[in-house]
């Protein structure tokens, strides 16, 4: 490290920066920027460092991501906003009879569309606070779902703290838990080895890694999440394109 960084609380907060910014060149841009024996040195200095002055720890260092002891329940959290199910249309009929429910309700000639492909997984909704990751649940039944916040910070793909300055208050984003076909192929292969029970497909497999009392389990699962909407938030931040809004993490 520089010479500049004399005490264990400067150390410490340039080693989270730039791991943050490794692991976001790595997870969200698809272009890492560090080797794995380089980027394993940082992470156990920082391990060190926090175990010396445990004082300085706060929860969105990059060394809180696997939980602790494992829970007894989740807890329930009702939703800011509710999250609400998608429908299914089955034919060229039900689609028109869609479109013309909309019209009537927006009292409008013509409708424009955006169509966008479904991630079959876990629907979550996670909450930021001043940039920091606060709680994480699942849909439930839209109305309430369960605290799966330890869970959730298991998955390399989320960030603990938001990328950039000037956060709103709160914010709360949606995002889908997925496992992709390779992950589900080698996490089968796994299950094999060990002559445990096979996952009949990767949606089942995905949903049912991220609800383990155990967190650790969750941590071993090759899971995935991809944001696509916001669901509430306090203050002001509202992006003015999907690609400013990704920018956040």
């Amino acid at each position: 490290m520089g010479a500049d960084l004399k005490t264990p609380a400067r150390e410490i907060a340039s080693l989270r920066r730039e791991i943050r910014r490794h692991d976001r060149a790595y997870y969200v841009l698809d272009a890492p920027t560090l080797g794995d024996a380089e980027y394993d040195r940082l992470f156990r200095r920082l391990q060190e460092l926090e175990e010396r002055h445990p004082e300085l720890v706060t929860e969105d260092s990059p060394t809180r991501r696997v939980g602790g002891e494992p829970a007894g329940k989740f807890a329930e959290v009702k939703h800011g906003a509710p999250m609400l199910s998608l429908g299914n249309a089955f034919n060229e009929g039900e689609i028109l009879a869609f479109d013309k429910r909309v019209r009537e309700k927006l009292q409008a000639a013509e409708v424009a569309y955006v169509a966008e492909p479904k991630l079959d997984g876990l629907a979550v909704s996670l909450v930021y606070e001043n940039g920091v990751l606060h709680r994480a649940a699942t849909r439930g039944d839209g109305l309430t779902g369960e605290d799966v916040t330890a869970n959730i910070r298991t998955l390399p793909s989320v960030p603990l703290r938001l990328h950039g300055t000037g956060h709103p208050p709160m914010v709360e984003v949606r995002g889908e838990v997925v496992m992709t076909h390779r992950g589900f192929a080698a996490l089968n292969q796994k299950q094999k080895e060990k002559g445990a029970k096979l996952y009949v497909n990767p949606r089942n497999a995905a949903a049912g890694s991220l609800r383990q009392l155990d967190p650790r389990l969750t941590a071993e699962r090759p899971l995935e999440i991809f944001f696509y909407a916001i669901g509430a938030s306090r203050g002001r931040f509202w992006p003015s394109t999907p690609r400013s809004g990704a920018a956040a993490w």
